[in-house]
Parts: structure tokens; C-alpha cells; sequence
């Protein structure tokens, strides 16, 4: 009896197979595969979107609400927390400046009294319990408070003097002056020039020595006095002699001025009627003047005497011939 003979595919199951080697598969066998599994990881790997949670649009904004709220409490800490300290502060007293005080001693005033120092610094006080003199100039660079009076024997020299309170000066001697307001003067005042270029009030008599003043208005009720005597000053009017009228050797002389004066007239040989003399006025007038003439003396009494006038001047005339050989005058006084 033969022995069997031993089959290898009787031995290999049919539903296995050896796979096949890798080193006998071609490229494109390989990458194939490597696309495949690649695929495969990726589709494990993708989540289920169909079971993932959704959140609510409410929710969404709750979340956000939150968070503002969180940020504005946290400003309106800081806000508090920066007035609480500015509050606090601000009750706090400034602190007092502590000014260090020295006090010079005998032996250190008179090292002074020859050389030149600096004591102390801008934060130090000198203290001086005595009098101290001064015999040359000083100098305050900063400013001079005095506590008690200030006494002066010789004159005061200030730019500027800025008085807050009363002040009592028993003589002063000022170059200018200037008032901003009201000044009350409840002495006699002593002015050697006044200038005053607005309105002046005076409830009280004026007395002055002499005022000379452009124009002189007297209002209302107003009346003028003149106890004593009243004079009219001022350049003489200028003259012209008509010498037929005044006949041979006449002549004619004026003494006053535009308002008042004398005209003294001499007359000579046949004399004619006619103006004397024409008077034209160093200041004209603005308008037609009034002339009032008197006559002086016999002779001049004889004369039918008038008078011509105008702005310029104004001349005295006669209807007849005047006495020959006479001297007689008229005395005029003008008024605008």
C-alpha cells in the first residue's frame, strides 16, 4: 500500500489567503490603498453634526448683557474709588510753611557793620531784637511789610504809593495828581494851578484871588455881585482919524479896550461935521454889537454926536461941526 502524498492546497484552508507581498504590488496598487485609508480616518473622525447641541439666540445675548454689566460695575468702582480719594483730600489741611528763624548775636551785628554777607536763605528769618541804623542806602528786593508806623525825617520818594486804608499826611508835595473818584477836602486847600477840563460843582462860596475863564455862565436864578469895582481889560481897539472932520490939527486918542474906554478927540481949525475917528475892534465880534457912548465934557455936549457900528468896530460921528480948538471925549462901553 502506497503512503499519501501530502497536498498543500489540501492543507491551506480555502477562505485564506497569504497577502500577497507588498514588495510585488505595483504603485499603483499602493496608492490606491493609502486614498482608502485616508478616507477612512477622516470619515471616522467627522463628527455627527446632527447630534450637536444648538444654543438659543437668548442665551447669545445674556452672554453679552453679562459681560457690559460686569465692565460698567467695574467703571463705576474706579469712579468711586477716585472720588472717595479726591474727597479725602481735600479735607486735609495745606501744611503750614515752616520758616527757620535766626537770631544774630552782638558779635555777628558788628562783622556786619564792615563787610558784605548773605545770611541765612530764602526759607530763614532774621531777627533783630534792638534798633538797628542804617547809614547808607537799602534796598527791598521783595516786598516791605511794616507792622507799626512808619516814621520819615526826611522826604519820601515813591514811584507808585498804594494806600488801602486811611492815610494822614500832615504835609505832602505832589508833582501829579491823579483822582479816579470822589475827593472829599474837609480843610482849606491851597491850589497853585488848577486845571479842570470837565464839569465842576461847587455847593459852597468860591474864593480865589483871580479866575480867568473863557466863558462864564450864570443859569437859573443865578445873580452876579461885584462889591468892589469892575474893570474891562484887554488889547485897545486900532483907530483911524478923519482930520477933516476934526479940522486943522486934530487929533484923536483911544485908552481901553473892545468893551469899554475913552476916546479923547482934539480938534483944531474948522472943523466939519462928519465921523471923527473909526475904532475897529482887536477881536471881532460874532454878531452886530451894542454901543452905549456918553459924551464928556461942554464941548462935547454941543455935538449932535451918533454912532455908526458892525462886527469889526464902531465910530462915533456928529451932525454939526464941532467946537474949534476944544478937547472934550466920549466914554463907550460894548456889549455882544
Amino acid at each position: 500500500m502506497e503512503p499519501e502524498k501530502s497536498n498543500p492546497e489540501a492543507t491551506t484552508p480555502d477562505t485564506e489567503q497569504a497577502p500577497a507581498d507588498a514588495l510585488s504590488r505595483t504603485p499603483e496598487e499602493l496608492e490606491q490603498d493609502q486614498a482608502a485609508a485616508v478616507a477612512a480616518g477622516e470619515a471616522s473622525a467627522k463628527p455627527d453634526e446632527s447630534g450637536e447641541k444648538k444654543v438659543s439666540p437668548i442665551k447669545k445675548i445674556f452672554r453679552k448683557v453679562n459681560l457690559y454689566i460686569l465692565i460698567f460695575v467695574l467703571l463705576a468702582a474706579i469712579a468711586g474709588a477716585y472720588t472717595i480719594v479726591s474727597y479725602l483730600n481735600s479735607q486735609k489741611e495745606a501744611p503750614t510753611a515752616s520758616i527757620e528763624g535766626q537770631t544774630l548775636t552782638t558779635d555777628a551785628l558788628k562783622q556786619l557793620a564792615n563787610t558784605d554777607a548773605t545770611v541765612g536763605g530764602t526759607s530763614h528769618t532774621l531777627n533783630i531784637q534792638g534798633s538797628v541804623v542804617i547809614n547808607g542806602q537799602t534796598l527791598a528786593r521783595g516786598n516791605l511789610n511794616v507792622a507799626g508806623n512808619i516814621q520819615s525825617g526826611g522826604s519820601l520818594t515813591a514811584p507808585t504809593v498804594t494806600i488801602s486804608g486811611a492815610a494822614n499826611l500832615g504835609q505832602a508835595q505832589i508833582n501829579s495828581l491823579q483822582v479816579a473818584t470822589n475827593t472829599a477836602v474837609q480843610g482849606s486847600t491851597t491850589l497853585r494851578d488848577l486845571n479842570v477840563s470837565g464839569a465842576s460843582s461847587f455847593s459852597g462860596p468860591l474864593t480865589a484871588s483871580q479866575i480867568t475863564t473863557s466863558r462864564l455862565v450864570l443859569s437859573g436864578n443865578a445873580v452876579l455881585e461885584v462889591p468892589n469895582h469892575l474893570r474891562f481889560t484887554g488889547p485897545s481897539p486900532t483907530r483911524s482919524v478923519n482930520s477933516s472932520v476934526l479940522g486943522s490939527g486934530g487929533s484923536v486918542s483911544v485908552n481901553g479896550s473892545d468893551t469899554s474906554g475913552t476916546i479923547n478927540i482934539n480938534t483944531g481949525n474948522n472943523p466939519t461935521a462928519g465921523c471923527f475917528s473909526q475904532l475897529t475892534f482887536s477881536q471881532r465880534f460874532s454878531a452886530q454889537p451894542r454901543v452905549l457912548v456918553s459924551p464928556i465934557g461942554a464941548a462935547a455936549g454941543l455935538t449932535q454926536y451918533y454912532v455908526n457900528r458892525s462886527e469889526t468896530g464902531f465910530s462915533i460921528c456928529t451932525n454939526n461941526a464941532a467946537p474949534a480948538n476944544q478937547t472934550f471925549a466920549f466914554d463907550y462901553f460894548v456889549s455882544g
